[in-house]
């Protein structure tokens, strides 16, 4: 069986989401393919739900750009939509035993964020404590317009925009593979009914997917499409009384964040995410499970900043698999969003490597991939 749509979105992430609220928006016909049987069952739903200032990122970079920017535009869709989120604030430490090393990246984290426009205070290891008396830095910055989100009720806000404008979300429809037309695409569609499905215009949101699905692609260069490697993150609930009215955050290394305290919206807390790389970057096998033998390693990184911490008060939690392009001990890499100018095959847009900030600059993306979509 085959039809035809004008636009598809494949993945339903949140930005998979969002994408499809901004192609509704500007009038287009959207089908989004979701393989899984519900939206956001993935990256989305397995991270800090954290909206981010835009303070680490290299100046000029699509997150650092984009995060600032989709910030602004996701508090006001949460204010329009009744979406919750809380600005609470974040402090940045550095820790006695990191040294000077750790001031200086506090300094860099200062400047980088100074160059997209946020502002940062700097805070003496006496200042911080006056805003959290139980914890312990040698200075630390402080970020006031960092928050949390109900990164779930933004998912089905933006679902339920999109349907409202006539897209339409289709679950259990993977997609398998394809080809380039003259005027768009031919998508192989799996599930309990295959079908061809020809589009005008396809946007490639499958997270750890995007790279295989477009290799995937008969008629595509597969020398365009970058790698993909995959960095699991764990996170430890915390019991008992929260320590800290504000995310706190270590200094970051290479990979991650580093081991930082986050809460939700009840007032819970959690550690994590932890940084380990896997062999096997197939999302079919992932594993999920968090080892109650890693508290240990947690309670050493976190007592840096809150010595009061006993493994004790640590649960494992969840786990999240981020969509990385790097690999192992490379350098971070930006966001990568391919229109058709750098896929090599009009009416196809490719998201690559969509981690963090991807929730906070989802707007931000969607809105990027609408006006590329609308060359198209």
């Amino acid at each position: 069986m085959s039809e035809a749509v004008d636009c598809v979105v494949i993945g339903a992430g949140v930005v998979g989401l969002a994408v499809a609220r901004a192609l509704a928006r500007a009038g287009r016909e959207v089908m989004i393919l979701e393989q899984a049987p519900s939206f956001g069952t993935a990256t989305s739903s397995r991270n800090s739900e954290v909206i981010h200032a835009g303070l680490y990122y290299a100046p000029g970079s699509l997150k650092a750009r984009l995060c600032v920017e989709g910030r602004t535009k996701l508090l006001a869709f949460c204010a329009e939509a009744g979406v919750t989120a809380l600005i609470c604030g974040k402090l940045i430490v550095a820790s006695e035993e990191g040294g000077e090393a750790e001031l200086e990246r506090l300094r860099a984290i200062r400047a980088r964020a100074e160059s997209a426009g946020v502002t940062l205070d700097w805070l003496t290891a006496a200042e911080a404590r006056a805003m959290e008396p139980a914890l312990r830095c040698t200075a630390a910055l402080h970020s006031p317009g960092t928050g949390i989100i109900d990164s779930h009720a933004l998912m089905l806000a933006l679902l339920g925009e999109a349907e409202a404008r006539g897209a339409l979300l289709v679950t259990q429809a993977p997609v398998t593979g394809g080809r380039v037309l003259a005027g768009g695409l031919a998508l192989e569609v799996g599930g309990a009914e295959p079908m061809t499905l020809e589009a005008r215009t396809v946007i490639n949101c499958a997270g750890h997917g995007a790279s295989a699905l477009s290799r995937a692609l008969i008629g595509l260069d597969p020398a365009r499409v970058p790698p993909h490697h995959v960095c699991k993150g764990s996170y430890f609930s915390l019991s008992g009384r929260p320590p800290f009215q504000r995310l706190i955050y270590p200094t970051p290394g290479e990979a991650s964040l580093g081991l930082h305290y986050t809460r939700d919206l009840a007032g819970r807390g959690r550690f994590g995410p932890d940084a380990v790389w896997l062999d096997d970057p197939d999302p079919g096998r992932f594993d999920y499970r968090v080892a109650a033998d890693g508290a240990l390693a947690f309670v050493e990184a976190i007592r840096r900043y809150w010595p009061e911490l006993t493994a004790e008060r640590l649960t494992p939690d969840y786990s999240g698999m981020r969509p990385k392009i790097q690999a192992a001990g490379e350098p971070a890499h930006d966001f990568v969003i391919h229109g058709p100018s750098a896929t090599g095959v009009n009416g196809y847009i490719a998201l690559y490597g969509i981690e963090s900030p991807g929730l906070t600059s989802c707007l931000a993306i969607a809105d990027l991939v609408a006006e590329e979509a609308r060359c198209v």
